[in-house]
């Protein structure tokens, strides 16, 4: 009798569901670390609803912060995809280079990024109205914190060591560093497309927290086993996770 054909299983990566709220909630208050963490990002609520701050400025720091940070890991990877896709037979100067890379930077930022640009959609409103423009343009205080915020990213994207991993640990901690921002970008566009916008601020200090506090856990929920990121490869269906 032949033998029957052995399934193949799905190429879409296993999901890992988070544990309950009780346990989250256990861990929470196991870890005194947790605690700062949220307190920090709470700041910025009690700012708007204490303090009569800007929700337009809080949620244009949030956009901000993230598609800097995305910014600057790119801008950290650009040497290295030069310096490896660079035919040895042929010989460049370094404005070629320099051309080269920011002609790349802007491409690889406009695609990546895109779950940024989209986010201005539901959030016009915030992000381009004229209060903003406003503060921003009279105030030359902002334009230094965002500028050493920006600043500060490049700083650490450039020291994080991306030009000398091995691919395997680049590609893990690439995607695992781009995949979280990613997710920033996203549940910024649900909450404001499903009207949530008024209440964006605390739901984003939620969120930055819980990113920050359980990382794996928000990968795992969306991407599949966070230690494994490196294993897939969108263009070779065989090194995708498969479901058991």
């Amino acid at each position: 009798m032949a033998k029957p054909r052995e399934k193949t299983g799905s190429t879409a990566p296993r999901q890992i569901a988070p544990p309950p709220l009780s346990q989250h909630l256990r861990e929470l208050a196991s870890r005194p670390g947790a605690w700062l963490v949220l307190a920090r990002n709470l700041i910025p609520v009690v700012g708007i609803y204490g303090f009569g701050w800007s929700a337009a400025l809080a949620v244009f720091n949030y956009w901000f912060d993230g598609l800097t940070a995305l910014a600057a890991i790119v801008a950290a990877l650009i040497p290295r995809a030069l310096r490896e896709t660079q035919p040895k037979s042929v010989g460049a100067t370094w404005p070629m280079n320099v051309v080269r890379g920011a002609v790349t930077w802007i491409f690889l930022v406009g695609i990546v990024g895109l779950p940024y640009w989209i986010v201005l959609i539901p959030l016009h409103d915030l992000l381009l109205g004229e209060q903003l423009r406003h503060e921003l343009a009279h105030s030359p205080a902002l334009w230094l914190t965002f500028g050493s915020l920006a600043a500060g990213h490049f700083w650490k994207a450039f020291q994080s060591g991306y030009d000398t991993m091995p691919d395997n640990q680049l590609k893990q901690r690439v995607r695992w560093d781009v995949y979280l921002l990613v997710l920033r970008a996203i549940a910024m566009f649900m909450m404001a497309a499903h009207g949530l916008a008024f209440i964006l601020v605390p739901l984003m200090a939620l969120l930055l927290s819980y990113l920050e506090i359980w990382p794996e856990r928000a990968l795992g929920a969306v991407f599949g086993d966070p230690s494994r990121l490196y294993e897939h490869d969108p263009d070779d269906p065989k090194s995708r996770p498969r479901r058991r």
